[in-house]
């Protein structure tokens, strides 16, 4: 267990360009061999993938995972689909107009929060794939909810501006602690500079003495 900065491509928004279980990281296409070790390290994970997502480096924002399953856009190729599951995850092609998923679905094991723009129409999909039941919500009066929550099988956190029952229903859906906290010095939509599992918890390289200390306590890291 632990806590780490990092950033790469000169960002500490680290959470925009990978994805991770307890088990395995997906990176993008031309990652260095060297940084992705470190960051195997960090996390304890035994795999590495390489991937692109609808042609972008952006797996974060492109994807929603835990340790049953992966789910992209619907633009995702089917070569991507093929290299996906070579996870031996549950792989799927979310049906719907949105593709940014990863900005508007939080899980972990044991639940998952969308949003409600999806208006219920990929439920099912989200259960089938990804083994967990489903609760649409916003958070803090917006509609981004995977931009707004991190969320492990340890822990997890949320933008600054969830309601206090807002904090008791995310932590009835996901079975884990919750509390609000910002990254990066300040930044409240979390996803973006947060890669975590229920092993480790890597920020952004601007993240604050504070913040670190909420992180540490929060996933027991």
């Amino acid at each position: 267990m632990g806590i780490y900065r990092y950033s790469y491509y000169k960002s500490p928004n680290i959470g925009l360009f990978a994805k991770t279980n307890d088990r395995i990281i997906i990176l993008p296409f031309g990652f260095a061999k060297t940084k992705t070790a470190k960051l195997m390290e960090y996390l304890g994970v035994e795999e590495e993938l390489y991937t692109s997502v609808a042609n972008t480096r952006l797996i974060g924002p492109m994807t929603a995972m835990n340790n049953n399953g992966i789910l992209v856009p619907s633009i995702a190729t089917d070569e991507e689909i093929v290299n996906l599951k070579g996870t031996g995850l549950n792989v799927d092609r979310l049906n719907s107009r949105f593709t940014a998923i990863g900005n508007l679905i939080s899980t972990n094991d044991n639940g998952a929060l969308v949003s409600p723009l999806f208006k219920g129409e990929v439920d099912q999909q989200v259960r089938d794939a990804l083994g967990v039941p489903v609760h649409s919500m916003t958070v803090g009066g917006y509609i981004q909810t995977g931009s707004m929550i991190v969320a492990t099988n340890s822990g997890a956190v949320v933008h600054p501006k969830a309601t206090e029952e807002e904090i008791k229903v995310i932590s009835e859906t996901l079975q884990v602690q919750v509390e609000p906290v910002t990254v990066n010095g300040g930044t409240p939509f979390l996803s973006s500079g947060i890669l975590a599992n229920s092993k480790s918890v890597i920020v952004g390289t601007s993240t604050s003495g504070p913040e670190l200390i909420m992180f540490s306590r929060i996933f027991k890291a």
